[in-house]
């Protein structure tokens, strides 16, 4: 798959409104869904081993296991298997943890061994081309912490930009208020889409329809999804205990809670959206969900959860102390 398949893969996204492409699908007839338009990414083709210009699937499930991973509950698995505590781990440690974590993925769970629909397509997931990287040829290099973390930010961002790449079809350097708004709600659960959608199609003809954001502000909107949990838990907190939550609070709560600054013109298109009666008062609760549900569907947890990953580290890691692990 090219790098905007696995991003599609991923994340949900609309045909950019500029782009005069109604929708996309598998109906005879019906245009290819292959065809985004997200420039190359050189950040994705560090993994093409073979020089195809294509990401084997086995990458694509260590790919979406990685972007599963929680930054902090990795440092808990470093902290497990670094047993000399100087900030590395070996390869096979690393595969134990990958090959933990992707039977606890939706999609790594239904691929295991490299099996697409019942047919081996290759190697195991583990032997892909990201374990060479980051453990060289020979497999003899170890991973430090730090790197690693940087990785999966890495990895992050570039989704992100291939996004924003996807809805910037004119290559213009910045999205309308339209795409911005469709990037909100693509994730929205299906029984509450159509009255999102009905807000973000009264976006033409108001006075939010020049705006045009910035691959900065949708970098800094994609950061506060990522402290989700602290951000909702001031807005629901605030709103309840003022009974109502403008958009100097919100942004406020955004910079004070979440260190993420949002522009004027950001805010005014989500309280455009998530503002469900037009009294210019934001539907938290609304907004939150819509934005919960994309978080957890590119994660793709299941059931078992964080507490059968911290059992993981325990059993595996059990040449160390439990008060290394609590630290």
């Amino acid at each position: 798959m090219t790098p905007a398949d696995l991003m599609r893969a991923v994340v949900h996204v609309f045909p950019p409104s500029e782009s005069h492409l109604v929708r996309y699908g598998y109906l005879r007839g019906e245009r290819s869904p292959g065809e985004l338009r997200c420039a190359p990414s050189e950040f994705f083709m560090l993994f093409d081993m073979n020089n195809d210009g294509l990401i084997s699937f086995k990458e694509y499930i260590f790919f979406v296991t990685l972007l599963s991973i929680p930054e902090s509950s990795f440092s808990v698995a470093f902290k497990m298997f670094d047993i000399d505590c100087n900030g590395e781990i070996k390869r096979d440690e690393f595969k134990n943890v990958m090959d933990f974590m992707r039977a606890h993925n939706r999609q790594g769970a239904l691929h295991r061994d490299g099996r697409r629909a019942g047919i081996r397509v290759g190697s195991s997931v583990e032997n892909g081309g990201l374990v060479e990287y980051f453990f060289g040829t020979d497999g003899k290099k170890c991973l430090r912490h730090e790197s690693f973390v940087q990785f999966l930010r890495s990895l992050h961002d570039e989704m992100v930009t291939l996004e924003f790449a996807h809805y910037d079809y004119k290559l213009r350097g910045t999205i309308s208020a339209k795409d911005f708004a469709l990037s909100m709600v693509a994730s929205a659960d299906m029984k509450h889409l159509n009255k999102l959608l009905d807000r973000v199609d009264e976006l033409n003809g108001s006075n939010l329809s020049n705006i045009r954001i910035t691959l900065e502000e949708f970098k800094n909107f994609a950061e506060l999804r990522k402290r989700l949990q602290p951000f909702s838990i001031a807005l629901f907190s605030y709103g309840k205990a003022n009974g109502v939550l403008t958009r100097k609070d919100f942004q406020r709560a955004a910079s004070q809670v979440c260190g993420v600054s949002l522009t004027e013109n950001v805010v005014e298109i989500i309280f455009h959206v998530f503002d469900a009666n037009r009294d210019g008062r934001l539907s938290s609760d609304e907004f939150i969900k819509v934005l919960h549900k994309r978080e957890r569907d590119i994660a793709q947890p299941t059931e078992a959860g964080l507490l059968d990953f911290l059992l993981c580290c325990w059993k595996c890691g059990n040449n160390c102390s439990i008060a290394r692990f609590l630290v």
